[in-house]
């Protein structure tokens, strides 16, 4: 019976793990070869050794995208955990027409990237964008989004701001999880709901928002291509150049596989760092507290 059970569970698995070994696995045992050449995809691949690294050092737009991404994650990071978990708490008690509140937070979530990005394109237009409107509305400053340095990263930023759906049913989950005893006696003691959040809540769900802040890095890192590309395209003046979109740049524009490949390897090793830096942060936290 469970060589039987055994048997169906490869079956079923299979096709998982042969696209996993063709989309992900051959592709990265490839780029971890071309990043070490010379290849332009026109001719066959050239050992260069450590030529591409050398090339990253001295290059002043991969400074710029090191420096983007990084402006980047440290802003739009807390932005999204914050306002995922602040929905969740606030939608997790029982509450008239939660439910339809519950399903507007995370309908955004299931609108591609592209047709998110374009409707921002609308949204954030300095003459006819319905954002700048409601500004002007209330006498406050209608800046031009995508065409200045900060207009532009904080554009992005808002747009990423909306598909937080994932992160708010986990937190939203989590939160129903909990004993509402806990709570009970902390009412008893004389706890106000913003103690009981600071006190039971937050420690309590403390592992889950590591977690999500763990992903929402990884994700922010290495998939914000999309609405970067589609809004500024890596400007103004290479604000919003984040990795991905210069290793887009430097593969297909310039033919540059190679260079390309060993800047992906570095950015997948900068995201490594990033996430192991945040548990160890952590846990250090959690010791001293």
């Amino acid at each position: 019976m469970k060589a039987q059970a055994s048997r169906s569970a490869w079956v079923f698995l299979t096709p998982y793990l042969l696209a996993t070994l063709a989309l992900v696995v051959v592709p990265a045992l490839l780029t971890f070869r071309y990043a070490f050449t010379d290849f332009t995809g026109l001719g066959p691949a050239r050992f260069t050794g450590l030529d591409n690294l050398r090339r990253m050092v001295d290059d002043p737009f991969f400074a710029a995208s090191l420096r983007a991404s990084a402006v980047h994650v440290a802003i739009a990071v807390p932005l999204r955990l914050l306002t995922a978990v602040g929905l969740a708490l606030l939608l997790a008690a029982p509450r008239r027409g939660g439910r339809w509140y519950r399903v507007a937070v995370y309908l955004p979530t299931v609108v591609p990237d592209i047709a998110l990005a374009l409707l921002f394109l609308w949204v954030l237009n300095p003459i006819y964008g319905p954002l700048n409107q409601v500004l002007g509305a209330f006498g406050l400053p209608q800046p031009t989004w995508l065409a200045t340095v900060w207009g532009a990263r904080f554009g992005v930023i808002l747009m990423l701001l909306f598909p937080i759906g994932e992160a708010f049913l986990v937190v939203l989950a989590s939160r129903r999880a909990l004993n509402p005893r806990l709570y009970e006696a902390a009412a008893l003691e004389g706890c106000r709901p913003w103690q009981q959040m600071r006190h039971i809540t937050l420690p309590l769900l403390a592992p889950i928002l590591v977690l999500l802040a763990v992903r929402d890095t990884v994700v922010l890192l290495q998939v914000s291509f999309v609405p970067a590309y589609l809004l500024t395209d890596g400007g103004p003046s290479n604000a919003t150049l984040y990795l991905p979109i210069y290793i887009y740049d430097q593969a297909f524009e310039f033919l540059g596989f190679g260079y390309s490949a060993m800047l992906t390897l570095v950015l997948l090793a900068i995201t490594l760092v990033l996430v192991v830096l945040q548990i160890l942060l952590v846990r250090r936290w959690r010791v001293l507290r």
